[in-house]
């Protein structure tokens, strides 16, 4: 079996449960003939500490698959995709949109698999994962039986294993624009030409809360892509809800499904860049009791923090002065850059720059069918806080 031998104590990480081994942690390469194959991970004094597929062109050097001298074959694959499979069914059963496979958090990392009822779209994001896809969408069809099989590798992440950016249909055939029931709602999901896998799965829990907050109140929800947050406003009685993104095409789908839920008479979308859009209102005098925003990622590697925050700092702090006294903000990062102290320290400051107070009503992260990992800080990616924004005593 090709090795690696870590560096004094830089197994300490990786036997607590952490993923990854990065370049400056290898004090050598033993037998190794190619990227992407299986290696065994010892420390500095010979001992075995894991096994897991290797990457000498990418930071993350290694990429942890077992702690124990398991052979990496099909039945390994097979064995790891029906457990997680069955971890959704025990813990979210029925549902039509989730995702079953969440990389690091199903002990897979490179791999996220999500089914939108009948529709799976897979994402193979490292090179040791993308030399397993036929395998792996054999397992999928094996255990699923899905009409179609979509990869959705179109994502910049794979540039740094120096792999293609790729997208389209690998198995089956037909449409791959599916309706998936959600909490009692509909959408349109596109798997091949949405966003990220086709919806945005991780924010389910996130939205279902937010029907609490919204009854006979005005709503605006920035960012709002396909209208998911828009469509569960109306659900829990929203008085009028603005929806607003960059993308025509979102907005064109956020109105389908304002429509198939019968919400089109209180639910609206425009195309605008938000940023300019917030300003704007906030010249005009203009109030919401309920501001959603749920922007992309800001932010994808350590050197955009600074400008990141930046962003955060304004459309929260914009928003903030947008609301209603005791108005509510549930606003988002998805960006594991940006963690729980830092997120929270820009909302401290946007209210205090907005002459506000915020107050903490919940703290949420991202749905149970993206696990998070307690030992590997970066499988908890989602931040999400309802704020209930008042003005300055």
């Amino acid at each position: 079996m090709p090795e690696i031998i870590l560096k004094k104590d830089c197994d300490r990480r990786i036997r607590i449960g952490h993923q990854w081994i990065f370049s400056n942690e290898i004090a050598e390469f033993k037998g190794i003939s190619s990227d992407g194959e299986i290696v065994d991970i010892r420390d500095s004094r010979g001992g075995f500490v894991g096994r897991g597929y290797i990457n000498r062109h990418s930071l993350i050097s290694v990429r942890m698959l077992t702690c124990r001298e398991k052979t990496v074959d099909r039945g390994f694959f097979l064995k790891r995709i029906k457990e997680a499979v069955d971890r959704r069914e025990r813990l979210l059963p029925g549902l039509e949109a989730v995702r079953l496979v969440h990389s690091e958090g199903d002990f897979l990392p490179g791999l996220v698999v999500d089914r939108y009822a009948d529709a799976i779209s897979i994402q193979t994001l490292t090179l040791g994962m993308e030399l397993w896809k036929d395998t792996i969408c054999d397992i999928i069809e094996e255990l699923l039986g899905p009409r179609i099989i979509v990869e959705r590798n179109d994502t910049a992440i794979r540039k740094l294993e120096r792999l293609e950016e790729q997208k389209g249909i690998i198995r089956g055939t037909g449409e791959t624009k599916v309706t998936v029931e959600e909490n009692g709602n509909r959408f349109f999901v596109d798997v091949l030409e949405g966003q990220k896998t086709g919806f945005f799965l991780d924010q389910r829990e996130n939205r279902e809360r937010l029907r609490e907050y919204v009854r006979g109140k005005r709503v605006l929800d920035c960012f709002c892509y396909s209208g998911g947050w828009s469509i569960y406003a109306a659900q829990g009685g929203a008085s009028e809800v603005i929806g607003v993104d960059a993308s025509q095409g979102a907005i064109e789908i956020a109105a389908e499904n304002a429509g198939i839920n019968g919400h089109s008479a209180v639910c609206s979308f425009k195309k605008a860049d938000v940023f300019d859009l917030l300003r704007g209102m906030e010249k005009k005098g203009e109030r919401f009791d309920v501001i959603v925003l749920d922007p992309p990622a800001f932010v994808k590697s350590k050197k955009e923090l600074a400008d990141a925050v930046r962003g955060y700092h304004e459309i929260n702090m914009t928003a903030m002065k947008l609301l209603t006294d005791g108005g509510v903000l549930v606003t988002s990062s998805c960006s594991h850059h940006v963690e729980r102290e830092l997120f929270t320290d820009i909302m401290v400051k946007a209210s205090r720059d907005a002459g506000k107070t915020a107050r903490l009503l919940e703290f949420r992260s991202q749905g149970r069918d993206h696990p998070v990992l307690l030992p590997m800080k970066e499988t908890e990616y989602l931040k999400c806080a309802f704020l209930e924004v008042a003005r300055r005593g």
